[in-house]
């Protein structure tokens, strides 16, 4: 069969950090001879060659190219593009890893939808990576009606063919941004683009030594004058006007003013920060009319204002300000409805510990940072606007999976709410929201996987977009709602618990900690009904009504013989559910029998136990009682009786006195 997708990887001394990126591309669902991975390795001076050549010779769908160093990534990337056979060219870190049927599902989606670049779904592990591209899947996109231009990073699929007839190569040689010079090309000749967000297709890593290229202190003088180089390909294929204002934004937000924002500009060194303002401003005013600023927020503005006006000092009073700003959530309510679960909460900014406040003046909404009455008139006479669009805020709640960082949006209803200030002329808003968790639908349309997903807010305002984490502050009701629940086919448990030690809301899906065990643990004796050869007992478990019973394993242990189980069903109560299960037939008379829960998981394939505290006390007669687990058998219990009335009571040692006890030890030591 025909190659349908060759990865290119460029390679330098990426030590352990490669095996992954290594298991990966071995895991692809793709049959092997399918497609092929093309390690470029750029003159590693570690144990990488040998690593790879060891791989190569095991797996004919993979080669590897020795090359000496060029310094950078273009040249492995074109190197490694030049000897693709492949439909289609996707580009991997060394460091990086993809989704398991990330290449199947990204070659099936470019070539459903004729697409010449192909964008699958990121998560980011210590990165950023987009965000609102990827909230739903986009089978045409274009930069004129998506925002392509939030991943400009080259880990894409991009149809061969196309790079080929078009001539488009990476930059080579030690620079910055070639990546952004590529891929802003092929967005602005490609006859279609995809975007694929309904599987997480890559993950993009920062490791742990923060060895990463782009984790690496810049020279903004070269740094600055490669981000020109990508202008110029704007220039090149766009005419004057929106478009192109909208795309040169992109890179004045984020590559201009978000580093001279808050703490990202006061952790820098003083002299570092002048070297970086005055590139940055050597670009606004070269290269940007104001059409390109005009579309950006208006704290953004602000600072793109006093840039053009070399103004680094008021800049530097705005961050600390900025570097204050912070979302808080408030838990306001939290339970299942059906198989979702309800999410209530209510969120706003807060500046150094007090919420965000706004003044109202002549029907108008203004932002009113606490800055000097100098950089105030400043920012006024430079014209720049200071309306605070509070009406547009929106608030999201976004689930993560910890060990993955795969994030996606929840369908929300909020209201925005404005409450009054001291005085007549100010005002603080709230944003009050219900967030709706099906765990059957939760990844864009998909099931959520088994895994630890934690909570978070996401306010956009004003901005400013910043997350948090949702459950430490709450209400009092809110751990009445908290209960697991069986989800999915086959059922797996999922169960909502507060972390430790911060008390924020996580998600375990199918069993992924003990948290359940906890819950289940506070099973009194006398919680368990035994009767009509039936047990029932309470749990902390939410069960639909309207939906089909579940049932749960139950396990007896008692010392000396063999386990038995049985199956209970689960009927829904008020706050919980029980449990009602037939006693099975080899509960010996005469023995202490340990219950345990078998809770059921989708990814075992077979109940995962809890041993309960409680246990079935069966006498000789066959009566059954309950009690602790532990409690000694009805017949040890009755033998051990037995024992202690028939043994002889000794006659009670004499006592001597402590002057005698010493003489006597010494008598001994000295004569025996």
């Amino acid at each position: 069969m025909s190659v349908k997708v060759s990865v290119v990887i460029p390679v330098y001394n990426p030590g352990e950090y490669i095996e992954d990126c290594i298991s990966s591309l071995l895991r692809q669902s793709l049959p092997e001879d399918e497609y092929e991975a093309i390690f470029v390795d750029d003159g590693s001076t570690d144990a990488t060659p040998a690593r790879l050549d060891e791989i190569a010779a095991a797996h004919p769908n993979i080669q590897v190219i020795h090359q000496e160093s060029s310094g950078w990534s273009g040249k492995p990337r074109n190197v490694g593009t030049a000897a693709a056979r492949g439909e289609f060219v996707m580009y991997v870190d060394n460091d990086d890893w993809l989704g398991d049927e990330a290449l199947e599902r990204m070659y099936r989606y470019g070539v459903e939808n004729g697409a010449d670049v192909v964008i699958g779904k990121m998560a980011g592990k210590g990165r950023p990576v987009p965000v609102e591209l990827f909230r739903v899947n986009r089978p045409r996109a274009s930069v004129s009606d998506a925002p392509l231009m939030d991943s400009l990073t080259p880990h894409k699929m991009f149809r061969r063919e196309f790079l080929e007839s078009n001539n488009i190569r990476f930059r080579e040689g030690r620079r910055r941004l070639e990546d952004h010079v590529f891929v802003v090309e092929t967005y602005l000749r490609a006859a279609n683009i995809s975007v694929l967000s309904d599987y997480l297709c890559y993950y993009h890593i920062k490791r742990e030594d923060a060895s990463n290229a782009g984790f690496q202190r810049f020279d903004p003088v070269g740094y600055y004058g490669n981000l020109r180089e990508a202008l110029d390909i704007v220039e090149q294929y766009t005419e004057p006007g929106k478009l192109r204002d909208s795309m040169f934004r992109r890179w004045l937000r984020n590559e201009m003013v978000e580093r001279l924002r808050g703490n990202r500009l006061l952790s820098l060194p003083e002299d570092y920060r002048q070297e970086i303002f005055t590139e940055i401003r050597g670009v606004v005013t070269e290269r940007f009319g104001p059409g390109v600023a005009a579309g950006m927020q208006p704290t953004q503005q602000i600072v793109a204002a006093l840039v053009a006006d070399d103004r680094l000092a008021d800049i530097e009073e705005l961050a600390r300000w900025e570097a204050g700003i912070k979302p808080v959530g408030r838990l306001d309510s939290l339970g299942w409805d059906g198989g979702s679960l309800k999410v209530g909460f209510t969120a706003e900014y807060e500046v150094s510990g007090l919420p965000m406040t706004f003044r109202s003046e002549g029907g108008e909404d203004l932002l009113a940072p606490p800055l000097a009455e100098e950089t105030l008139a400043t920012i006024e006479a430079l014209g720049v606007s200071t309306l605070a669009p509070v009406d547009r805020s929106k608030v999201d709640l976004v689930v993560r999976e910890r060990s993955t960082a795969a994030e996606f949006f929840q369908p929300v209803d909020f209201t925005r709410e404005r409450i009054p200030g001291g005085d007549d002329a100010t005002f603080r808003q709230e944003l009050r929201a219900t967030a709706t968790i099906d765990p059957e639908t939760a990844a864009n349309g998909a099931p959520l996987g088994k895994g630890i997903w934690d909570i978070l807010v996401r306010i956009s305002s004003c901005g400013w977009t910043k997350e948090a984490r949702l459950g430490s502050v709450r209400s009092d009701q809110v751990e009445e709602g908290r209960r697991g629940t069986l989800s999915g086919s086959p059922h797996r448990v999922v169960l909502p618990y507060w972390t430790e030690p911060h008390g924020n809301l996580s998600l375990d899906v199918d069993l992924s900690t003990s948290r359940i065990d906890r819950d289940v643990r506070v099973l009194a004796p006398e919680d368990v009904v035994v009767g009509d050869g039936r047990v029932e007992l309470p749990l902390p478990v939410f069960v639909d009504p309207a939906a089909e019973t579940g049932t749960v394993a139950l396990r007896f242990k008692a010392a000396g013989v063999a386990a038995v189980r049985t199956e209970g069903v689960l009927t829904a109560q008020a706050k919980g559910a029980v449990l009602t299960a037939e006693l099975p037939a080899g509960l010996l008379p005469g023995h202490t029998w340990d219950m345990g829960l078998g809770l059921p998981s989708a990814k075992r394939g077979k109940p995962r136990w809890t041993p309960l505290p409680t246990a079935l006390l069966i006498a000789d007669d066959g009566t059954v009682t309950t009690g602790a687990a532990g409690t000694p058998s009805p017949a040890s219990a009755a033998a051990a009786a037995k024992a202690a009335a028939a043994k002889p009571v000794a006659a009670p040692r004499k006592k001597t006195s402590f002057p005698s006890r010493v003489a006597g030890r010494l008598k001994r030591s000295l004569f025996g």
